[in-house]
Formats: C-alpha cells, sequence, structure tokens
C-alpha cells in the first residue's frame, strides 16, 4: 500500500465504508477501499507522526499528530486540517465519545484531551506523573476509558473530568490498545506482560497469558460477534480471544511484518496494518 519506509500504523473504518490508514513516517493518509482501490493524501508536515485515527462524529476521519502535537482531520474526499495543541503532549490515542467529542491521550504529559468538532479543546491532567497514557475508547458506562502505559494501570476519565484508575496486577505489564467489548467489558492488551486483559466497569479485572509471552500484543479491536482480534507486534501474528479468554492465532504470510493497528472492516474480515509498508486482511 505504501513505500515500506512509510509505516503504516492506526487503520479505521470511514463513514464511506473504506479503511483509513495512517503512515506515520511518511505524513500521509491512505485510503482503501475493500476492492483495493488506493487513494494516499499527503498532511501538510511530512514529519507529523499521524498515528491512531478513529471515524469522528461529523462524517470525517480524526486522528492525532504525534510528533508536532496536533489533532488532525480529513474528509472522505481528502481535505485535511489540523488544530494545534495548547502543550507539546505527543498526543496519541483518538475516540469518539458519548458526548460527540472527541477524546485523545497526551503521553508526555499525563493528559487526557477533548476537542469538539469545531475545534474547541479541553485538557484534564491525571493525578500520576509519568504514566504514559496511550490508547482510548469510549466505554458502556458514558465514561472513556484509557491505558496507562508506564503506570501498569488502566484509568477511567467522566466527561466533567473525574479520574479514577485501576493498577493491574502483573508487574511491567506496560498496557496499549484498549476496546470496549460487546459484553460491557473493556479489553486490553499487556505489551510488556504478553497477556490480554479485561475490566468490567465496576473494576473487576481479568488476565489471560499468551501462548507466547513474548509476542508483544499491541493493539485490540471488539468482535461484533463477541471476543475481540488482537496483533502481536513481536511475534508476526493477529490473534483472536473469545470471552471465555479461549485464544486463537494465525501467522501472518510476510515474516517481520510488524502489526500494528487493527479493525473489523465493513466486509466483516479483520483489516490490520503492516509497518512494512502493506496492509493484511484475514478472513475469519
Amino acid at each position: 500500500m505504501s513505500d515500506p519506509e512509510a509505516g503504516p500504523y492506526g487503520i479505521a473504518v470511514g463513514p464511506d465504508d473504506a479503511l483509513w490508514v495512517t503512515l506515520v513516517h511518511a505524513g500521509q493518509i491512505l485510503r482503501l477501499t475493500v476492492d483495493e482501490k488506493c487513494d494516499t493524501y499527503d498532511l501538510d508536515s511530512p514529519t507529523c507522526g499521524p498515528s491512531t485515527i478513529t471515524a469522528g462524529p461529523d462524517g470525517a476521519l480524526w486522528f492525532t499528530r504525534f510528533r508536532d502535537h496536533r489533532i488532525g482531520r480529513i474528509s472522505v474526499d481528502g481535505h485535511a486540517t489540523s488544530v494545534p495543541l495548547p502543550t507539546a503532549g505527543g498526543p496519541f490515542g483518538i475516540t469518539t465519545g458519548p458526548d460527540g467529542a472527541l477524546w485523545f491521550t497526551q503521553m508526555h504529559t499525563d493528559r487526557i484531551g477533548r476537542i469538539t468538532y469545531d475545534g474547541a479543546l479541553t485538557e484534564f491532567e491525571l493525578p500520576t506523573r509519568g504514566a504514559m497514557p496511550s490508547a482510548i475508547t469510549a466505554g458502556p458506562d458514558d465514561a472513556l476509558w484509557f491505558t496507562l502505559n508506564q503506570a501498569h494501570a488502566i484509568g477511567r476519565i467522566t466527561l466533567d473530568g473525574n479520574v479514577t484508575s485501576y493498577p493491574l496486577p502483573t508487574a511491567n505489564a506496560a498496557p496499549v490498545g484498549i476496546a470496549a467489548g460487546v459484553d460491557g467489558a473493556l479489553w486490553f492488551v499487556e505489551i510488556g506482560a504478553g497477556q490480554i486483559g479485561s475490566i468490567t466497569p465496576d473494576g473487576q479485572l481479568h488476565n489471560f497469558p499468551l501462548p507466547d509471552r513474548a509476542c508483544r500484543p499491541h493493539a485490540i479491536v471488539a468482535r461484533p460477534e463477541g471476543g475481540c482480534w488482537f496483533t502481536e507486534w513481536g511475534a508476526n501474528r493477529v490473534g483472536l480471544i473469545a470471552p471465555d479468554g479461549t485464544i486463537e492465532e494465525h501467522d501472518l504470510p510476510t515474516p517481520s511484518s510488524e502489526p500494528h493497528g487493527i479493525t473489523v472492516g465493513p466486509d466483516g474480515a479483520v483489516w490490520t496494518a503492516l509497518e512494512i509498508g502493506k496492509v493484511a486482511r484475514l478472513t475469519p
């Protein structure tokens, strides 16, 4: 889909039923249809570091620009704009909240940000320093849930900014991706511990060790029929965890392809962005 050095990273389904992919090293956004038509859109800075991407409430795609500390927006016809953040926080995860705004993490300043579709920004400071908030998702309880990579914890923030933190039982778990499952729990990957975890809205935690504890699970997405798909960045695999914790794994055909973002496409297949310049499609 791109030059091997471009670095496909985040991936999401747009309102146009296409796959939208960030090219983190090239400063570009790629649009891919399920019949493999591909378009690439340049951003205003090739070094801006577009990272994660999500469908917004306004019919556009919103994404974080990690290296130049901006929140980006791209319409389905390829018109891109961005909003600078008041602090150089390294925005990373982004999701649409239950209030119709975009919520995002700021890894370097321990803040959660909120931006409306007309560009109004709010920032909420987290109580833990050096926690490195990473991925974020909307929960079933009208709150936002996020991973605290260096605090080895899961965070929850209400729409008015009230924060709760749930420490993980495994040392150096380093959670990254998080997704809201259809079972009402939040599911997350522990890249440092080689585990999948889940937490209910009332704070009950469960851990599921992966067969290869060194596989470096990175991103996770809910499966509409239950369970979650996830990437094993360090082991070149895509995995599936059932609601009861049963694990199924699939090797990717290209060695060392470095799978990052993952999503379920409009065709029901699983799509993952590979940093080697490809996108993989897995038919369940």
